[in-house]
Parts: structure tokens; sequence; C-alpha cells
């Protein structure tokens, strides 16, 4: 199972408690460029952390973590 992130949890709860109504267009294009931004916020962390013994690069750790955005 894929982790949720802060920033896809943020949107759902904002979605649900304020009640937002319509297609959601706007808010799901300000959804993905914050989860774009997340995402290389957690691949820039990996970079800074990680050991060079690792086998995994950042990308497949955020994939394999997170999922595809």
């Amino acid at each position: 199972m894929e982790k949720q992130t802060a920033v896809e949890w943020l949107a759902i709860q904002l979605w649900e408690e304020m009640n937002m109504q319509g297609d959601g267009a706007i808010f799901n294009k300000l959804l993905e460029q914050a989860k774009e931004m997340e995402k290389q916020e957690i691949i820039d962390a990996w970079d800074d952390g990680h050991d060079s013994f690792s086998t995994r690069n950042a990308e497949q750790y955020y994939n394999e973590t997170f999922g595809k955005i």
C-alpha cells in the first residue's frame, strides 16, 4: 500500500471540511503543483541523507514509498 503524503492528506481534508463544490479543476491543478514540490523536497532529502552504497536512487525511493505522481 502506498503511503499518503502530507500534501495529499491536507488536500483531502480541505476538500471535505470546506465542502468544496464544482469540478475541482483549479484545486487539482494546485494540488499537482504542491505534490511535485513535495516530491522534489523528499528527493532532495534522500540525496542529502543516504549513503553512497545504496542501490536505489532518490526517484526510485520516492516511487516505491509514495507512488508516482
